[in-house]
């Protein structure tokens, strides 16, 4: 009987987890992540302390309860707890579990701390180098055997499309800042009052014409039809929502599209997961699978164990 305690740092928000057994005992949220370290790490430390603190209080714990605190994601940014190196491509559970770094950070826990590293490809120019914090423990938490050489999409702040061989290791991938477009746009451009992301059903015909018409006239004067749509056509809150989410779509989608993986694993929210597979089936000649939220919820906790336990 193993209890840990997981830490999956984003750019806006961290998680804090009690694990016990692969099962989450507990969990605390805190609006706080690596952006806010930009500006210093005290805030960030208090939070992480206090939701530890909680987190075991909660559940009548002590910090001798607790094997390890399993930390990941922009935690190992330099806006983070622990600066460190990206390990480059290919790279798999077992190149994962041998970087991980362990060090004591006693101004937050006598728990000893266990970070997974995250991952840059083996590039020498703008084109071919990228990296990723975070989403390879997510990916460890979902790839299987069966779907081994593919491509895994994980929508998000930063979506990542992560090409696998058939050992299950990371060997390319591309990040789109998908997820803060469609932020940034619908709350602080004129597109405000044209687009609802608060519960606006998904309309397929409306999504494909936003991919269309993106595709075949650039995501930028796309994005203002969305604004004709509203002012000129008064559409439907849903035909509006699904123009714009098939305009923000589509260079993610060829980029899915020109891949040579024949499988495809989308992850993610509902909102995005949905749609990319609905595009996906009338504009690509791919397999594609859907992950569903039950994986998609435990993934990183199950990933980090999985990473942290590989040779124990």
């Amino acid at each position: 009987m193993s209890f840990y305690i997981t830490i999956d740092g984003g750019t806006t928000n961290t998680r804090i987890n009690l694990v016990k057994d692969n099962n989450v005992v507990d969990a605390i949220k805190i609006n706080v992540g690596a952006k806010k370290g930009i500006d210093g790490k005290t805030l960030l430390i208090a939070e992480i302390k206090s939701a530890i603190e909680e987190v075991l209080s909660k559940n009548n714990l002590q910090e001798s309860n607790i094997h390890r605190i399993l930390a990941s994601g922009m935690l190992t940014s330099e806006f983070g707890l622990c600066n460190l190196e990206h390990i480059k491509t290919p790279a798999g559970i077992k190149e994962l579990h041998n970087s991980m770094y362990e060090t004591q950070l006693e101004e937050i826990s006598s728990i000893p701390f266990v970070f997974v590293r995250g991952v840059k490809t083996d590039g020498n120019d703008i084109a071919s180098i990228d990296i990723m914090r975070g989403e390879e423990t997510e990916l460890m938490g979902i790839i299987n055997n069966e779907y081994a050489d593919c491509m895994y999409v994980l929508p998000g702040s930063h979506s990542k499309l992560i090409k696998t061989d058939k050992e299950g290791r990371i060997i390319d991938f591309t990040t789109m800042l998908t997820g803060e477009m469609i932020s940034a746009l619908s709350e602080n451009t004129i597109l405000k009052d044209a687009v609802d992301l608060n519960g606006a059903a998904l309309d397929c015909e409306y999504l494909l014409k936003g991919y269309d018409f993106s595709k075949e006239n650039g995501f930028n004067k796309a994005l203002f039809k969305v604004r004709i749509l509203k002012s000129i056509f008064a559409l439907e809150k849903e035909k509006i929502y699904s123009f714009f989410l098939g305009a923000v779509l589509c260079d993610e989608i060829k980029e899915i599209i020109k891949s040579d993986a024949k499988t495809i694993v989308i992850g993610g929210r509902n909102q995005i997961k949905n749609a990319m597979n609905e595009i996906l089936k009338q504009k690509a000649n791919k397999v594609v699978r859907i992950i569903a939220d039950s994986e998609v919820d435990k993934s990183v906790i199950l990933g980090i164990i999985k990473i942290y336990e590989e040779k124990l």
